[in-house]
């Protein structure tokens, strides 16, 4: 990031210091440095997004983020800033889909911006954040277009390619993910989402010696995003389900009567293409049938057996704990017997089952 408004050349090494500490992974050092910065020269929206940067290095996104609505308001035609708060918004929501849509409209408004300067850089930056963005909320149709619009500016960047695979690999295109995911580790042979990509991809084709390796390479690159799945023997898997339908309220208990419960290790293609669009591979749980309430008493199809069936391998790498394990288990049954009884996707986050 440029530091305008520093005229100081003493400050300009000490910004340039400071922008070296964040790159290197110090960003308490970096931060220090900022503070040394702001004490000694006037502040400019590029020190401003650099203390930003250290914030949410640290994971203080509220501070972060808090700082670069501050600096937005003082310097509010800074592109530069606008999309550090974009990228903070979409990249730090996690789940958090109002956060994400809202850097999503500051990525629409950047790119404008950014088209309208021809500075294809950042162009480039704000098409992958896009791309990201779509992905995070299920739209990888629309994730697409953003991602072939950056792999057009920068062929061979490894992140668009990376995302590109992951929302090929959502919409269920799994040749096509797979051929991008094996051209990408060869380029980029430390990128632990394409390990454990092909692992997934390599579990779909029941090749477990070659899911086994690629998903042991992702741990070994990266084992604080991916460890070892925690694993319920069938008995203890049953169990935990038997309790969680045990619990569920005595009205609803009574939704499941023409019902039938089933676990299975990952979905099927059919389950998966059932939908459209398609869903997740790696979802935790299916409702098929029709909900009670949209029953209609003269359809005889409306009143054939439904289906929730729970896929244990997703759910077993979904948890780090056995605790966590079993209430996700717990969770994924209230969540498909919530489609069960008429809920949609928006009451089930509203109740917090989503």
């Amino acid at each position: 990031m440029p530091s305008r408004f520093i005229e100081d050349a003493s400050a300009e090494a000490l910004f340039a210091e400071a922008e070296q500490a964040l790159f290197d992974g110090q960003p308490e050092e970096a931060l220090a440095l900022v503070g040394r910065l702001e004490a000694r020269a006037p502040s400019g929206p590029g020190v401003a997004g650099l203390r930003a940067s250290a914030q949410a290095a640290l994971g203080e996104l509220d501070a972060a983020e808090e700082t670069l609505v501050a600096a937005r308001k003082r310097w509010p035609e800074d592109l530069d800033l606008l999309c550090a708060h974009a990228e903070l918004l979409v990249t730090g929501s996690e789940e958090d889909r109002p956060r994400i849509e809202e850097g999503l409209g500051l990525v629409a408004k950047g790119l404008k911006w950014a088209r309208k300067r021809g500075d294809t850089e950042l162009v480039f930056e704000l098409l992958l954040l896009e791309g990201i963005g779509r992905n995070q909320l299920g739209e990888c149709t629309v994730a697409l277009g953003s991602l072939e619009a950056a792999l057009e500016l920068q062929p061979r960047a490894v992140e668009p390619r990376l995302e590109r695979a992951l929302a090929l690999f959502e919409l269920c295109r799994f040749s096509a993910a797979e051929e991008s995911l094996h051209a990408l580790v060869v380029d980029a042979p430390e990128e632990p989402w394409a390990h454990h990509t092909l692992g997934l991809l390599a579990e779909r084709r029941r090749d477990a010696k070659t899911a086994r390796r690629w998903f042991r390479r992702a741990q070994e690159l990266a084992p604080e995003d991916f460890p070892p799945p925690v694993q319920l023997t069938e008995e203890e898997f049953d169990r935990a389900l038997a309790d969680a339908l045990e619990q569920l309220p005595a009205h609803v208990k009574d939704s499941l009567e023409n019902t039938t419960i089933a676990v299975e290790e990952i979905p099927t293609e059919d389950d998966l293409l059932g939908s459209m669009p398609p869903l997740s591979p790696t979802i935790l749980g299916l409702f098929k049938g029709h909900a009670v309430p949209h029953r209609e008493l003269l359809e005889p199809s409306h009143h054939l057996t439904c289906s929730i069936v729970l896929y244990q391998r997703n759910l077993e790498r979904f948890a780090r704990t056995r605790e966590e394990l079993i209430e996700q288990i717990g969770i994924t049954v209230m969540h498909e017997v919530g489609h069960l009884i008429g809920l949609d996707e928006e009451d089930l986050w509203e109740r917090g089952l989503e």
